[in-house]
Protein backbone atom coordinates (compact mmCIF):
# COMPACT_ATOMS: atom_id res chain seq x y z
CA UNK A 1 0.00 0.00 0.00
CA UNK A 2 1.39 3.80 -0.58
CA UNK A 3 1.81 5.78 2.13
CA UNK A 4 -1.19 7.82 1.11
CA UNK A 5 -3.13 4.64 1.06
CA UNK A 6 -2.30 3.47 4.69
CA UNK A 7 -2.88 7.17 5.66
CA UNK A 8 -6.14 7.39 4.80
CA UNK A 9 -6.89 3.64 5.60
CA UNK A 10 -10.27 4.17 7.26
CA UNK A 11 -11.28 5.11 3.25
CA UNK A 12 -9.99 1.20 2.21
CA UNK A 13 -12.76 -0.47 2.42
CA UNK A 14 -14.58 1.91 -0.32
CA UNK A 15 -11.64 1.63 -2.71
CA UNK A 16 -12.86 -2.60 -4.03
CA UNK A 17 -15.77 -0.88 -4.71
CA UNK A 18 -14.70 1.74 -7.08
CA UNK A 19 -12.21 -0.28 -8.54
CA UNK A 20 -14.85 -2.41 -9.41
CA UNK A 21 -16.63 0.49 -11.13
CA UNK A 22 -13.60 1.86 -13.27
CA UNK A 23 -13.01 -1.72 -14.33
CA UNK A 24 -16.68 -2.49 -15.47
CA UNK A 25 -16.79 1.22 -17.04
CA UNK A 26 -13.82 -0.09 -19.42
CA UNK A 27 -15.19 -3.43 -19.94
CA UNK A 28 -12.91 -5.08 -17.77
CA UNK A 29 -13.72 -6.78 -14.42
CA UNK A 30 -11.99 -7.30 -10.66
CA UNK A 31 -13.00 -11.03 -10.51
CA UNK A 32 -11.71 -11.04 -6.83
CA UNK A 33 -9.95 -9.25 -4.22
CA UNK A 34 -8.34 -10.63 -1.07
CA UNK A 35 -6.35 -8.92 1.86
CA UNK A 36 -2.93 -10.02 2.68
CA UNK A 37 -0.73 -10.75 5.12
CA UNK A 38 3.22 -10.50 4.49
CA UNK A 39 4.96 -8.26 1.11
CA UNK A 40 1.78 -7.26 -0.28
CA UNK A 41 -1.12 -6.12 1.15
CA UNK A 42 -3.77 -6.98 -0.75
CA UNK A 43 -4.07 -9.51 -4.34
CA UNK A 44 -6.42 -8.78 -6.84
CA UNK A 45 -7.53 -10.99 -9.59
CA UNK A 46 -8.45 -9.01 -12.76
CA UNK A 47 -9.91 -10.23 -16.36
CA UNK A 48 -9.25 -7.46 -18.94
CA UNK A 49 -9.76 -7.89 -22.94
CA UNK A 50 -6.41 -7.56 -23.69
CA UNK A 51 -3.12 -6.39 -21.51
CA UNK A 52 -2.78 -2.81 -22.48
CA UNK A 53 -5.88 -2.19 -21.17
CA UNK A 54 -5.17 -3.81 -17.79
CA UNK A 55 -2.25 -2.18 -18.07
CA UNK A 56 -4.18 1.26 -18.78
CA UNK A 57 -6.26 0.86 -15.67
CA UNK A 58 -3.33 -0.44 -13.22
CA UNK A 59 -1.81 2.88 -14.17
CA UNK A 60 -5.05 4.76 -13.75
CA UNK A 61 -5.46 2.88 -10.63
CA UNK A 62 -1.99 3.43 -9.22
CA UNK A 63 -1.85 7.14 -10.15
CA UNK A 64 -4.29 8.20 -7.42
CA UNK A 65 -1.96 7.25 -4.66
CA UNK A 66 -3.29 4.82 -2.45
CA UNK A 67 -1.67 1.94 -3.89
CA UNK A 68 1.53 0.79 -5.45
CA UNK A 69 0.81 -1.87 -8.38
CA UNK A 70 2.61 -5.17 -9.32
CA UNK A 71 1.59 -7.33 -12.13
CA UNK A 72 1.97 -11.05 -12.68
CA UNK A 73 0.24 -12.11 -15.96
CA UNK A 74 -1.20 -15.26 -15.61
CA UNK A 75 -1.82 -17.35 -18.16
CA UNK A 76 -5.32 -20.14 -18.23
CA UNK A 77 -4.90 -23.86 -18.78
CA UNK A 78 -5.44 -23.92 -22.21
CA UNK A 79 -3.62 -20.77 -22.72
CA UNK A 80 -0.61 -23.00 -21.29
CA UNK A 81 -1.15 -25.72 -23.18
CA UNK A 82 -1.14 -24.18 -26.23
CA UNK A 83 1.84 -22.50 -25.58
CA UNK A 84 3.33 -25.50 -24.80
CA UNK A 85 2.14 -27.17 -27.97
CA UNK A 86 3.31 -24.79 -30.08
CA UNK A 87 7.04 -25.40 -28.73
CA UNK A 88 9.72 -26.02 -31.18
Amino acid sequence: MAQQGIERIKEGPARPDAVKETMRAAGAELKAFYQAFGRYDFVSIVEAPDDAMAFRLLVAIGSQGNVRTETLRAFTEDEYRKIVAALP
